[in-house]
């Protein structure tokens, strides 16, 4: 994934962590069990898979409640966010784009343009990065299009983390400024390629920035470095 850069676009960038992190966590910041697990995951954050020739990891459009993984062999179109003012329901849909890609149907650069699209167009919310880290680089999806190697994704399940619920409870209006919610989304990933269409699946489960003001609809602010439970 990309790294931090020493020039003023990296420099941004890392700004616009550090701010998604401290308006979407406020809230929960206010439980001091909280901060100690935040406090942890700083010292050792999550490492987002990274797809391999032979079996890489990814993100699928279609949202299923349950059943097992559908391996789609046509080629499959890129991720369009849904219109929705429920914050669960469009984490469950992001995180089945974020599982999911096809190598043979559209080049890299195309889907970390689709997935930007997801975004909030408030810019100071937006962490980009955060979604790159969790897109192939540009010459791993060359060794992985010459295998047509695609992933989809099955969204088992989507809520607010415990800890985000019961802050909010205790302090309804902590959320007012930014209207970020952190949704939890768990499921499967199924990866197959050229020879292997059968493919497997692994589990996956990510936790993730949404924004979604009253009366509009929800957009993307991040991904979360580690997943709550």
């Amino acid at each position: 994934m990309p790294s931090h850069s020493s020039n003023p676009g990296g420099a941004s960038r890392v700004r616009h962590r550090a701010l998604l992190g401290t308006v979407v966590l406020a809230v929960l910041l206010a439980l001091a069990g909280l901060a100690a697990y935040l406090t942890r995951d700083s010292r050792a954050p999550a490492k987002a898979p990274v797809p391999r020739p032979s079996s890489p990891p990814a993100s699928s459009s279609a949202v299923t409640p349950s059943g097992p993984p559908t391996v789609i062999t046509r080629p499959r179109a890129l991720p369009v966010p849904p219109r929705t003012t429920d914050p669960i329901a469009f984490g469950k849909a992001a995180a089945a784009a974020l599982w999911s890609y096809d190598t043979r149907a559209y080049p890299q650069a195309e889907l970390r343009r689709a997935l930007h699209a997801w975004l909030t167009p408030e810019a100071k919310y937006a962490d980009a990065a955060s979604i790159d880290r969790g897109i192939p680089s540009a010459v791993l999806w060359k060794e992985m299009a010459a295998n047509g190697q695609f992933a989809t994704a099955t969204v088992n399940e989507g809520h607010f983390p415990n800890a985000f619920t019961r802050a909010l409870q205790e302090n309804p209006g902590a959320i007012t400024q930014a209207y970020i919610y952190a949704v939890t989304v768990s499921g499967k990933q199924t990866i197959a390629w050229k020879g292997s269409p059968a493919g497997g699946a692994e589990s996956r489960s990510t936790t993730l920035a949404v924004q979604c003001r009253p009366n509009q609809p929800c957009t993307l602010a991040g991904v979360m470095p580690s997943v709550a439970p």
